[in-house]
């Protein structure tokens, strides 16, 4: 487990402080990036993972990528947000491999953290706080043209910032339950091929016999260890890789499905729409 905590990376979008009122009112958000916030006024309620949270002062609240949430303040409320990208090795999602808690108690570092955070990156607040927008519009080569152009130290400082922020919500479980060592071990390295492989064959049949493993059986055990079928992951993984590359590339959407290895257009439409209930097209020009 460690030695895929210890390739964390994580990419920086947006850090500010915003004050909200009633106009921050939004349905169907579904972000590529994870965002991070700590309320020091008001109130407000996101609704995501089938809960409702009430955000409260002193609290911070973690939401991550690629989740359906909804976002309601009656009338007022202020808080430091951030939001960024996060990977472990080859586009493997650390929420596959641990589990997180979505609230926690703030400390009066963790608003330290945020703050000087902020202070290291005063450019990289949002110009307008609709999903629409937002969600739309990162492009991350711009936001790594920003981190070019800090100095190496502000760089260093800002990743060790955010990762101490993050990692105030991992709960120590890991995602799964856990199966013999040697088995959890291909699991999750079949994991990343997954990930490395996005445009090739990825039936069951043909990862299980990479890794050496009878098709039930490695079905089985990849359930018990990251929580859904296989079969399902892979979906899951190639709808979400076309979403980031949705919003941030220019390429076509036949050259997109290519690249997650469903060039059958009519079904990679199909599949898309089943998981986002929009088609891509439509998803692109939300």
């Amino acid at each position: 487990m460690y030695k895929y905590l210890d390739k964390l990376n994580t990419s920086l979008i947006n850090i500010g402080h915003v004050s909200l009122d009633s106009r921050w009112d939004y349905d169907n958000v579904i972000s590529s990036f994870t965002r991070l916030y700590y309320i020091d006024e008001g109130a407000a309620r996101v609704y995501h993972h089938n809960e409702v949270f009430d955000l409260k002062p002193g609290y911070m609240y973690l939401i991550p990528s690629f989740t359906y949430c909804r976002y309601k303040c009656d009338e007022f409320m202020s808080q430091y947000y951030v939001s960024f990208f996060e990977e472990v090795g080859d586009g493997i999602s650390v929420y596959n491999l641990m589990k997180f808690n979505y609230k926690v108690k703030g400390s009066e570092q963790d608003l330290r953290n945020f703050k000087r955070l902020l202070a290291l990156n005063p450019d990289r607040s949002l110009k307008n706080d609709d999903p629409e927008y937002y969600d739309n519009h990162p492009v991350l080569s711009e936001y790594q043209r920003k981190s070019e152009k800090m100095s190496s130290s502000a760089f260093l400082e800002s990743k060790g910032l955010l990762l101490s922020l993050f990692a105030r919500f991992i709960s120590n479980e890991e995602a799964g339950s856990k199966n013999d060592s040697a088995t959890a071990q291909r699991i999750m390295e079949s994991v990343q091929y997954i990930h490395e492989n996005m445009a090739g064959n990825l039936s069951v049949e043909h990862v299980a016999e990479v890794f050496h493993l009878h098709p039930d059986y490695y079905s089985r055990s990849f359930k018990s260890q990251i929580g859904i079928r296989p079969v399902k992951y892979i979906q899951t993984k190639r709808i979400e890789r076309a979403q980031t590359l949705l919003t941030t590339t220019s390429d076509t959407i036949p050259e997109i499905a290519t690249k997650i290895g469903l060039s059958n257009l009519s079904y990679f439409s199909r599949l898309f729409k089943r998981h986002t209930g929009m088609s891509p097209g439509r998803f692109r020009k939300q």
